[in-house]
């Protein structure tokens, strides 16, 4: 199914993180905390200013972003489980 979120939303797939620690112990699932780092699935063609003037998304598809614990609402797309979240949401690009 395609899915294109509206003005500056955007839908980001989560990168899970190490299931291990530096010490390599394997960390058990119930004891995981939720990654906050994600890829761009998809991105809404941005928010309108008062003007009506169309104000351009900062992230692209493919990114690779930081975003708040607690951001955005899950949905589950073709099985996936994704995020949808707002681009202020994100707290940066990582390079």
């Amino acid at each position: 199914m395609a899915f294109t979120p509206l003005q500056d939303r955007v839908v980001v797939r989560r990168i899970e993180g190490d299931e291990k620690t530096a010490g390599g112990l394997i960390i058990p699932d119930a004891a995981k905390e939720k990654p906050s780092e994600g890829e761009i699935i998809s991105v809404g063609t941005g928010a309108r200013d008062e003007a009506g003037n169309r104000i351009a998304m900062d992230v692209k598809a493919g990114d690779k972003v930081l975003f708040g614990k607690w951001s955005g609402t899950e949905i589950k797309l073709d099985g996936e489980d994704l995020l949808i979240m707002k681009e202020s949401d994100i707290m940066g690009i990582i390079a």
